[in-house]
């Protein structure tokens, strides 16, 4: 397999969780390497569900090596439920899963000063998870946030997290929030530090030693293209960076080392939370939310629906670098009698064929739709190219036509089984 980048090249729950453990077969490590518990990935296999938040998916397959690496800020205690909540589902989590020792972490602060600068903004908030991603960011950048290395140094830890719990609740007061108590904080956290020591260690080094074997690397991307802090419909978008170079930050590999992207897309498009959606439809929407799709797999919050976006995805491929195509939850329109796609946005007079940065301007964009009839039979059951109905195979011909890209992945269902090889 080589070392493979996994991206999600829309607004984010693509279905990268499923993709990924697909992938995993082949690979011997997975690293994640950007965001935090905000993300969640979903994967079924033999009937049970498993929501993953912080542990990558490849925990799921056996005799796979997991790292969360330098880019993803970790909330411990969350992590330790995770982890504790997999290994009630018979998962088994020992020297199959490692931390890197300078991830930031996420704290009761980040989380009340998240919920907070929310609620403030009113009818201009941003649809955050409110789990605090954003201001641990923040801190990183600010150089004043703990890391891992931290947590697991008792002394030191108690030091910093006393300073920054006296700084923080300053800045609650002023919202007219109650203060932490430093006592609480402290005992949860250093009761996560304990429990996660094991997992530990300097994860640059151990994936370069990993690179020196020969070993596949798969890099599991969390979100989506137009969520990144740099690339996406800002500022409606994460605290992190969600493109394919966020994997070589993430983790500490050099892009030269780097030797496919894997973009995951939806057959139609969704997003959670505030924003631009030009090719959002009430009708597509509630559609699936009665088919009992598209509820967040963090929040669930029922995601935004539209028709697919071929200039976002477009976009997404020149960002990427998008090598090759994972096209998921096609059976979602098993149904539909005509389906839209858009290749352009018109604002007034000016056309637009790739995603203009002025978000006013994106908000104001018109799709120009393309129609393709659909093919009005189950596909779920389809587990080889020829399997697929003519009508699907020409739509989805036309999907990695219009992003540019090569069609490799067709994801009909949720499970394992009800993946196709093109």
């Amino acid at each position: 397999m080589a070392n493979t980048i996994l991206v999600g090249a829309q607004w984010g729950d693509e279905g990268k969780g499923k993709i990924i453990d697909v992938l995993t077969e082949e690979a011997d490590i997975v690293v994640r390497t950007q965001g935090g518990n905000n993300a969640g990935h979903t994967v079924h296999i033999k009937g049970q569900k498993y929501i993953l938040h912080l542990v990558p998916s490849g925990i799921l397959r056996k005799n796979k090596v997991c790292v969360i690496g330098n880019g993803v800020v970790v909330d411990p205690v969350s992590l330790v439920e995770e982890i504790e909540g997999l290994r009630k589902l018979g998962v088994r989590i020992d020297k199959n899963l490692y931390l890197s020792e300078t991830a930031h972490m996420v704290l009761p602060y980040h989380r009340e000063l998240d919920a907070q600068r929310e609620t403030s903004k009113g009818k201009n908030k941003i649809g955050t998870t409110k789990r605090g991603i954003g201001p641990a960011y923040g801190d990183k950048a600010a150089r004043t946030g703990l890391r891992v290395i931290d947590l697991v140094d008792p002394a030191r830890f108690k030091s910093q997290l006393e300073t920054r719990i006296k700084e923080n609740n300053e800045i609650l007061k002023a919202f007219g929030a109650q203060p932490l108590s430093f006592k609480k904080v402290h005992a949860d956290y250093r009761a996560a530090g304990d429990y996660l020591k094991r997992f530990v260690v300097n994860t640059v080094v151990l994936l370069h030693e990993a690179l020196r074997r020969g070993d596949d690397i798969l890099f599991e991307g969390a979100q989506g293209t137009f969520l990144d802090i740099d690339h996406g419909t800002y500022p409606f978008v994460t605290s992190s960076n969600t493109t394919a170079g966020g994997a070589c930050t993430g983790s500490g590999i050099p892009p030269h080392r780097m030797d496919r992207v894997v973009g995951v897309m939806k057959a139609y498009t969704t997003r959670v939370g505030e924003g631009p959606l030009p090719t959002e439809n009430a009708e597509i929407a509630d559609m699936l939310h009665a088919m009992g799709r598209e509820f967040g797999a963090t929040t669930g919050r029922p995601r935004r629906c539209g028709w697919f976006d071929s200039v976002a995805t477009r976009h997404a491929g020149m960002v990427n670098g998008i090598d090759e195509l994972a096209v998921t939850n096609v059976d979602g329109l098993d149904s539909v009698e005509t389906i839209k796609v858009c290749i352009g946005y018109r604002d007034g007079a000016q056309h637009y064929d790739y995603v203009p940065n002025d978000i006013e301007a994106l908000s104001r964009c018109q799709p120009i739709y393309a129609e393709f009839p659909g093919w009005r039979t189950p596909t779920h059951n389809a587990r080889k190219w020829k399997d697929l109905p003519v009508r699907t195979r020409t739509y989805l011909k036309a999907l990695a036509e219009l992003s540019d890209a090569k069609l490799a992945i067709v994801s009909v269902g949720p499970g394992r089984e009800q993946t196709i090889a093109v």
